[in-house]
């Protein structure tokens, strides 16, 4: 935590956005003379509207062009911050301090702000680096057990992505130790950020990060269209990883027999969801108007085996 009051020194101006959830995490960190702005957080109020809040807010305090906002919270947070940051003045500078398993192995890396539309999972943002990204494994000690495991399921995409050290396996066997949890999330992060460099604007590489996203999105669109789910992002993404190593079998390109059911198993190990809340067809208005679709095809990411994926651009058919 010293390194972090180290980082912030050469900053002028401060100003905090926390999700109201972590806001005594916040103070304790910071200390109170930083001027702090606690909201709620939901995919709900993903929207322009918080985000205005946050800019009228910046622009009360006197911001200037040479503030930096500093995030603290899970995904939710950091992408409405950061996009306030993006827009407000024309652009200041932001930084990261996430506190979830998903934001910290995910949300909070790779410069990606934003908000959603109409229900369409962000569907408005654009991509800007945030200054620095701290992470502290130990605020993860009062996370939820849910929230765990659905940042849990981010950590296992990134893994079946590249699995350096067998760190897809070391997770399923040992989550549940702290040690063992600190280095693999690093490991995590690494991955992503090496993933990012390559490509910030997701223009090839980074789409790699996707998977299990197409599907993920569409269920959080159903379940919010019918009220008849509640899965948060992370379980959505690990019944999404299952539908999409499934595609893959189907399509020839999954390299290792049973693939889609070991993943399925590995999931359920780790106490995630693994089955589709409806029939699917009922997701495909959705999946069509994803944000990866482009001239009636989706780019689609498919596990070919655990340590490696691939992007196809196809026509999407049930």
């Amino acid at each position: 935590m010293n390194a972090l009051k180290s980082e912030l020194k050469g900053y002028r101006q401060v100003f905090v956005v926390c999700d109201r959830n972590v806001e005594g995490f916040a103070r304790n960190l910071l200390g109170k003379k930083m001027p702090l702005l606690a909201i709620d957080t939901s995919e709900e109020v993903k929207t322009i509207d918080t985000v205005m809040l946050i800019c009228r807010w910046l622009l009360e305090q006197g911001a200037d062009r040479d503030a930096l906002v500093l995030a603290v919270g899970g995904g939710l947070t950091t992408d409405m911050a950061g996009f306030a940051s993006c827009i407000y003045k024309r652009g200041i500078r932001y930084a990261n301090v996430p506190t979830t398993l998903l934001s910290q192995v995910d949300a909070a890396i790779g410069g990606k702000t934003g908000v959603n539309l109409d229900g369409y999972k962000n569907l408005l943002g654009v991509i800007r680096q945030p200054e620095f990204t701290a992470i502290f494994p130990e605020v993860l000690e009062t996370l939820p057990e849910r929230e765990f495991r659905s940042g849990l399921a981010e950590m296992l995409k990134t893994f079946i992505i590249k699995n350096p050290g067998h760190a897809y396996e070391r997770t399923v066997e040992l989550f549940s130790s702290s040690g063992e949890l600190a280095e693999l999330i690093q490991i995590a992060a690494g991955i992503k950020q090496e993933i990012v460099e390559k490509d910030e604007f997701e223009n090839g590489e980074r789409r790699k990060l996707n998977l299990g996203h197409t599907w993920a999105h569409a269920i959080e669109w159903w379940q919010k269209k019918t009220g008849k789910a509640s899965y948060t992002h992370g379980e959505a993404v690990a019944i999404g990883m299952v539908e999409a190593a499934k595609y893959s079998e189907r399509l020839g390109i999954a390299e290792d027999p049973g693939l889609s059911e070991r993943i399925r198993k590995d999931l359920k190990t780790c106490g995630l969801p693994t089955e589709l809340p409806c029939r699917p067809e009922e997701l495909l208005p959705a999946i069509l108007k994803d944000k990866k679709a482009e001239e009636g095809k989706i780019r689609l990411v498919l596990p070919v085996r655990i340590g490696k994926v691939t992007v196809k651009k196809l026509k999407f058919e049930l």
